[in-house]
């Protein structure tokens, strides 16, 4: 029997939106990946505030997200340690758990894969799993790579079944237009989010008022 080949998709998810999801399945169905694993945050190092809902409400706004979807699971793994979440450390606590790098293939946008220099342990963490960049609206792969010419030696382009190692790759797909950032700006405003996120997770928000004020909005 094979080993499972996971995708890792992290982040503060304050709240989850279609554009995570389209993310999420462009990468399963591009990469033919077994699950895709949905990774909210404890304190994200990026950001200098900490989320607007707590890790129980984000939690439960991606379990309700992905109800429906049957490669797609959510691990509370972060939001159960303490401090900033470091994407090398939770990639070597799978490593810990008897997976290999190359079954690991981390999910990014090409925003955020522009700026992978300054993340912890790079470049080593680059060794520690595939990196899987996918496009965002208004996203360029080629000016997020040429931010980082070393990294073009890494790009794979066919074989992401080869066991050898780890590499990058990038995965093409017009994902949803939608941030965090401006569903919470809408809910601040008393605005409808039912076109940005699926209906149970719009519900949810509204049954518990998470986003009603935003005073700040990061993110």
């Amino acid at each position: 029997m094979t080993a499972a080949r996971i995708g890792i998709l992290g982040g503060t998810f304050d709240p989850v939106h279609f554009g995570h999801l389209d993310a999420a399945a462009a990468a399963q169905a591009g990469l033919e990946l077994d699950e895709i694993v949905f990774l909210p945050s404890h304190v994200p190092p990026h950001r200098q505030v900490h989320p607007r809902a707590s890790g129980y409400h984000r939690f439960a706004l991606i379990a309700l997200a992905i109800q429906n979807h049957s490669r797609f699971r959510v691990s509370e793994d972060e939001l159960t340690r303490e401090g900033p979440s470091f994407t090398i450390d939770t990639l070597l606590r799978l490593h810990q758990r008897g997976h290999r790098p190359s079954q690991l293939f981390f999910i990014l946008g090409a925003d955020a894969f522009a700026d992978i220099a300054t993340w912890r342990e790079f470049p080593d963490v680059l060794d520690a799993a595939h990196f899987v960049v996918v496009t965002r609206p208004g996203a360029d792969l080629d000016a997020a790579l040429a931010r980082n010419p070393p990294l073009a030696s890494r790009v794979r382009r066919n074989d992401h079944r080869d066991d050898s190692g780890t590499g990058i790759f990038f995965v093409q797909a017009d994902t949803r237009d939608v941030s965090s950032t401006a569903i919470r700006a809408r809910l601040s405003s008393g605005h409808s989010i039912e076109d940005l996120v699926p209906a149970p997770v719009a519900a949810y928000i509204d049954a518990n008022d998470l986003y009603g004020t935003v005073n700040e909005l990061h993110g």
